[in-house]
């Protein structure tokens, strides 16, 4: 799945909102054990310098979201009606 084009169909009047949620979800989720330290660094890195908006910190939280938990993902895109990034989300996961 290609992270950054999902998060280019984003507009930038939702990024904030989806920022908040994909952050919710990497911290509520059990699953932190999935999550690479790598990416995990980079989220840091992000968040420290204040650019958790920016397209190349919403994509590797995208990243990080899916894999912790992928159905919590694709919810908090359809609550932001961005079914289409949902379904592809869906999709992407139940081929693996």
């Amino acid at each position: 799945m290609d992270y950054r084009k999902l998060i280019e169909l984003v507009s930038v009047a939702k990024r904030e909102a989806l920022s908040n949620k994909l952050i919710d979800v990497i911290l509520l989720s059990k699953n932190d054990e999935k999550m690479p330290s790598s990416l995990a660094n980079t989220i840091l890195r992000h968040w420290q310098s204040d650019t958790l908006m920016s397209e190349s910190a919403l994509s590797a939280l995208l990243e990080a979201a899916v894999l912790l938990e992928p159905d919590k993902t694709a919810s908090a895109f359809m609550e932001l009606e961005l079914t289409d990034s949902a379904q592809q989300i869906r999709e992407a996961v139940s081929k693996t």
